[in-house]
């Protein structure tokens, strides 16, 4: 018995031109919507447009959690900067 191959055919689809592509938004690629990212335990958390944003929410972190590793990461300069609590300075005197 012979087997008799037909020949394929290859169909291209291609988008219309009237409507705009969108992109789709995953979990894996989130939206950039700012340059400094607020990192705590190495994962990004928030996006903020300036660094004192972002600082500003880091210090509330830390203050309610130290024990946290918090830092703010500059998408552009690709630098971290930890964020560490204000020293209190202890003003009672051992007698």
């Amino acid at each position: 018995m012979a087997t008799i191959r037909r020949e394929s055919k290859t169909i291209t689809l291609t988008p219309d031109s009237d409507e705009p592509v969108e992109d789709v938004v995953t979990q894996r690629k989130r939206p950039d919507s700012g340059r400094f990212r607020l990192q705590v335990d190495r994962q990004t958390k928030e996006w903020y447009t300036t660094y004192e944003a972002a600082e500003a929410a880091g210090l509330a972190i830390k203050k309610a959690y130290p024990i946290l590793q918090v830092a703010v990461y500059d998408g552009v300069e690709s630098v971290t900067k930890m964020i560490e609590p204000p020293m209190v300075a202890n003003t009672s005197k051992i007698e």
